[in-house]
């Protein structure tokens, strides 16, 4: 009996970490304006902002060409790089997400 307690605890455990694991999932969303600024927004899953979450726009060796943080809005303005670049949100341990210079468009 003492094993089957304990094997749904354990469970009753793994179901709370896993979804709250998955409730602060980041998200980004980045636009070419058409201006020669890159706009990016973010958050998280559960409904959270990511203002003060870092944000890094690199280039294909790695370098940072741009660096800051989302602002109230949750937003963060840049003005485009010339090359290839990848945004990358940096919300903490494991918490990452990072945008093609590809993918954005007008």
């Amino acid at each position: 009996m003492k094993k089957n307690k304990l094997l749904f605890v354990c469970m009753l455990l793994g179901v709370f970490f896993v979804s709250s694991a998955f409730a602060h999932t980041p998200f980004c969303s980045c636009l070419d304006n058409g201006d020669g600024t890159i706009l990016c927004d973010g958050g998280f899953l559960d409904g959270s902002s990511a203002i003060g979450v870092r944000i890094q726009v690199v280039d294909t060796n790695g370098k940072i060409l741009i660096e800051g943080y989302m602002d109230k809005k949750s937003e963060f303005r840049f003005n485009k790089p010339s090359g290839e670049y990848t945004v990358i949100l940096d919300a903490g341990f494991e918490h990452s997400v990072t945008v093609s210079g590809s993918e954005i468009t007008e």
